[in-house]
């Protein structure tokens, strides 16, 4: 997190002379707390009883033994072959019997811990009530109030790489807006240079081709200083697998399926099953879709290279039946996040969750969708959130300002899933011993020991009056989070990372990309 705060309210503010005087004295460090490795405590939300949740999950080996899933890549048709499914090469259809899915539930890791750089405290655990939360992905279009809405640009994607490594509570790399000032074939390049310079978090790769799959672990190797032993030994990056919904894995995504098994990094395998669109219309029939899709790609990834790691995904939600149009922060979307979160448990993996909004601007529905989305993501016990900052019009665009109001929803959140400590101390018997009634906390030493950091310090909330906050300017949330990101930028700093490991890391994908260029995709 960034150490300044434009607007951080001072502790005398309002104060006269007197208090100015002893605040000075008492005064302690700013607060500055830790965002990293959170653990949500919260209680969980399970609307579905254990019967009902084995019913899906029962019905989802169903789907997958007597409907089964067409996959459109011969390789990853072979591998279901050589385990055992029923398979047509014709038509693509591949049957999975509940065997060889429970065989690979067996295998699939129930944790893990995905590494950042080796000397940055930057390590990820994900299982259990871990929980990690990343900005909005995959965007096409950028937006903020300076530049206005435009097609997303490498500048962007380098500006919203800084931004998420300036925020602690941002925990890992996301494909957050696509470059698309940069040629495809070139693309890979360009987005994990940035990744790899601007940041210790860990990175992300898309599966696009085994050669940009590849190109991209050697880079991550050799940026981190690793040997090929150590590169397999632990995980070092990520990518999403979104299954065609209904039923289909395209050519890509299973490749990057085998891909990342074959390495033993980490899919994170997610179906996009959007009820009344590309599933069915009721919250338990897209579950039960989804699962199946899930489970289809976790077992591939598992017959590939047992103990490969996987992140069970889902991002399910409904449709304006109007328009055909995704629609989030919903009850639907939440209630759906509810029972995946149930499935995850159930198979016992990590899991994926995700926020967002269909709002076209950062304004008050915006935000509202959002902070629906991901509340509902935490009290599902997700184990990653995507989408959750900056996210607009159904993922087609970033908005830098939203990023920046999404970050205090985060850092609340992630506030209250710390516990809450609880001692003598916290209790505070001596305190109220030593106030009259009718009296004040103010001046008690129990207060004067903790004002400064007691409290969540908001970066965008202004707690002032309305003739303060006229005398001010009259700025609304959304203009002074314009003010907070452009400092961000201003006052970046590269973290430090091993500059000659780095130079290797960047040395050999140019190399790459001026050798093989556009084969690259393949």
């Amino acid at each position: 997190m960034t150490s300044e705060d434009p607007n951080q309210p001072l502790v005398t503010r309002g104060a006269g002379p007197r208090r100015r005087s002893r605040v000075a004295k008492t005064s302690k460090p700013t607060r500055n707390p830790r965002y990293r490795q959170i653990t949500n405590s919260l209680g969980l939300t399970e609307p579905f009883s254990d019967d009902q949740i084995a019913a899906i999950h029962s019905e989802a080996l169903r789907v997958l033994q007597e409907l089964g899933i067409r996959v459109l890549l011969p390789e990853g048709r072979d591998y279901f072959k050589q385990a055992g499914a029923s398979v047509d090469d014709e038509t693509g259809m591949v049957y999975i019997g509940k065997e060889i899915v429970e065989a690979a539930l067996e295998t699939a890791p129930k944790s893990f811990t995905l590494r950042g750089a080796p000397s940055a405290d930057r390590d990820l655990p994900f299982g259990g009530r871990s929980l990690v939360v990343g900005p909005g992905a995959g965007c096409p279009n950028a937006s903020d109030l300076a530049r206005g809405r435009r097609p997303g640009t490498l500048r962007d994607f380098i500006e919203l790489t800084k931004l998420t490594q300036s925020f602690d509570v941002m925990g890992l790399n996301v494909p957050i807006v696509e470059p698309q000032d940069v040629p495809l074939r070139n693309r890979h390049y360009a987005t994990l240079r940035a990744q790899l310079q601007l940041s210790d978090k860990p990175p992300f790769i898309f599966a696009r081709g085994r050669a940009q799959v590849e190109q991209g672990f050697e880079a991550i190797r050799l940026a981190r200083g690793l040997s090929q032993q150590e590169f397999e030994s632990h995980v070092w990056a990520t990518t999403v697998i979104n299954s065609n919904s209904p039923r289909q894995l395209d050519i890509p995504m299973t490749q990057g399926i085998i891909d990342y098994a074959r390495y033993k990094q980490v899919t994170i395998m997610t179906p996009f099953c959007l009820s009344g669109a590309m599933a069915p219309i009721t919250i338990p029939g897209a579950l039960l879709l989804s699962h199946a899709e899930a489970l289809a790609g976790i077992t591939l990834a598992q017959i590939v290279r047992a103990g490969a790691p996987v992140v069970y995904g889902a991002f399910s939600s409904n449709v304006h039946m109007k328009s055909g149009a995704p629609v989030f922060g919903t009850p639907e979307h939440i209630k759906a996040n509810f029972g995946a979160g149930q499935l995850a448990r159930h198979v016992n993996l990590p899991w994926r969750s995700g926020g967002g909004t269909a709002a076209p601007w950062p304004d008050v529905q915006a935000d509202y969708e959002t902070q629906m989305s991901v509340w509902g993501s935490v009290l599902a016990g997700a184990n990653l959130i995507y989408h959750a900052a900056g996210w607009l019009e159904g993922g087609l665009t970033l908005s830098y300002e939203k990023f920046i109001t999404d970050l205090e929803l985060l850092q609340t959140l992630a506030e209250l899933a710390n516990p809450i400590p609880f001692n003598d101390d916290e209790l505070g018997f001596d305190a109220i011993a030593a106030v009259p009634p009718g009296g004040h906390f103010f001046a008690t030493e129990h207060t004067m020991q903790r004002f400064a950091t007691q409290f969540y310090e908001p970066k965008v909330s202004d707690w002032s009056n309305f003739g303060q906050w006229q005398e001010n300017g009259a700025v609304e949330a959304t203009q002074r989070a314009l003010g907070i990101w452009q400092q961000t930028l201003d006052g970046f700093q590269e973290p430090k990372l091993d500059e000659a490991a780095i130079g290797q890391a960047l040395d050999y994908m140019q190399a790459c990309e001026d050798s093989v260029g556009a084969e690259a995709v393949s």
